[in-house]
């Protein structure tokens, strides 16, 4: 078996020499450090919260997940990946879990057991755990149960048995890491707002064009529906300090098209943040992007430039809209902060094949922010609807790739348009079925 090599490639390492060097000439200096300062002193640091991180980085060569043609294992790696925790509890100890994964997906056997252990190990409800994934396709295949023996020796060797451990231990290592954020709390001020980025582009093609337009087959589509918003919560201790930032995008991670361990562009834009600040954790959660991809893309789309060039650009303008996001006009969160959770029957169009059950949670902190997850690969059409349906004084967050991975679920348009992002075959109920249950938790939390 082999062992993962630790080496980054030359080009990697210039780049990140580069970002480190000193300022050029004529560049406006840099200040030097001030002591803490919270952006809303105004806000009472009411929250107990918690943060916590661990490597995630398969130690061997595993195959990678993501993309169907992968004729070999990973051949290196150019950024660790992470499995970060986030414990935030309310005044009248209510808490919630945020667990962010550098993964193609979150198993929904592991969803489930890590809650059962949750609830039953440290007082925790299932409904206020939330696990989700970059869904990067620079990661590791998982693999939830024991591959079957070979009945030939001459087959070749898949590493369903290695991706099986390690996803084994993937288990134990997230509930260790909530673990160590629950028992690190400290007192906290939350705030949050948003930005905007817009790399983002709808990856779908413009099915509102006649057969016989010369663009009718091409794709993507800079007119098709985006969510650009970039949400972030942060979480600052009393004197100012900053201690961590939940943020989201709406965008496949699908830059890097290579064979080696990485975050793409949501793994570069949390350590950018990360970046000269030390202790501060900086977690992704992804939206709605089953229709989305990162644009440009792949190496050789602008002359010159890799595709992980463009992983990194793309990461430093996330980052930068975080940045923005964590000091404009913060607004205050406040609790108490409460859950719900259920999982709905999905049924297929395909009569006799049974019916799937699909993770809908809502969460509310307080008056201030509601943030609702769904399972498996979302498109940006049922963002864009609970935005549009639950907008008021509250800010609304939607986060798909949620509590489980089961492949694409299209809205009610894109179904009856077809294409990749239908192929999974649901019913025309899929997508009522989803948001009816959404607005029946958010009714339960009012």
């Amino acid at each position: 078996m082999k062992t993962l090599p630790h080496l980054v490639p030359v080009g990697l390492f210039l780049c990140l020499a580069l970002s480190v060097t000193s300022a050029p000439e004529g560049a406006t200096p840099l200040s030097p450090p001030k002591p803490p300062k919270s952006v809303a002193p105004h806000v009472p640091a009411t929250w107990r919260v918690g943060v916590a991180q661990a490597d995630i980085t398969p130690k061997d060569l595993l195959w990678m997940a993501g993309y169907a043609g992968r004729k070999k294992p990973a051949e290196g790696r150019v950024q660790s990946l992470f499995a970060k925790a986030l414990a935030i509890e309310d005044e009248a100890s209510n808490t919630v879990v945020f667990v962010t994964l550098d993964l193609i997906g979150v198993p929904q056997s592991i969803r489930r057991t890590i809650a059962e252990r949750l609830e039953r190990e440290l007082m925790i409800p299932g409904a206020n755990l939330v696990m989700n994934a970059s869904h990067t396709h620079s990661g590791p295949s998982l693999r939830t149960v024991p591959p079957a023996p070979p009945k030939d020796e001459s087959v070749e060797n898949t590493g369903t048995q290695q991706s099986f451990e390690y996803t084994q231990k993937l288990e134990q290592d997230i509930f260790a890491v909530i673990a160590q954020a629950l028992a690190r709390k400290e007192a906290s001020r939350l705030t949050w707002n948003k930005a905007r980025c817009g790399f983002a582009m709808n990856r779908r093609r413009d099915y509102s064009l006649p057969a016989g337009h010369p663009n009718a087959n091409l794709a993507p589509n800079p007119d098709g529906p985006v969510d650009h918003e970039v949400p972030a919560l942060r979480i600052e201790a009393p004197d100012g300090s900053l201690k961590a930032v939940l943020f989201g995008y709406a965008c496949h991670n699908t830059c890097l098209g290579f064979y080696n361990f990485c975050g793409d562009y949501a793994g570069y834009a949390q350590e950018y943040l990360q970046q000269h600040r030390p202790g501060f954790v900086a977690m992704f959660l992804m939206g709605c992007g089953a229709d989305q991809n990162p644009y440009p893309r792949r190496s050789d789309v602008v002359p010159g430039i890799t595709d992980l060039e463009l992983a990194q650009q793309h990461g430093r303008s996330l980052s930068n809209a975080v940045e923005m996001a964590l000091t404009v006009n913060p607004r205050p969160v406040s609790g108490p902060v409460r859950a719900a959770y259920e999982e709905i029957k999905l049924d297929y169009a395909k009569s006799g094949r049974a019916p799937h059950d699909y993770p809908v949670q809502v969460i509310k902190f307080g008056k201030d922010l509601t943030l609702i997850t769904l399972g498996s690969e979302v498109v940006v059409d049922y963002s864009l609807r609970f935005k549009r349906e639950f907008a008021g004084a509250a800010g609304v967050w939607v986060a798909g790739y949620s509590n489980d991975y089961t492949g694409y679920v299209p809205s009610l348009r894109v179904l009856k348009e077809g294409g990749y992002e239908a192929a999974a075959g649901w019913a025309e109920s899929v997508e009522d079925r989803i948001a009816d249950k959404v607005h029946e938790l958010y009714r339960k939390l009012n």
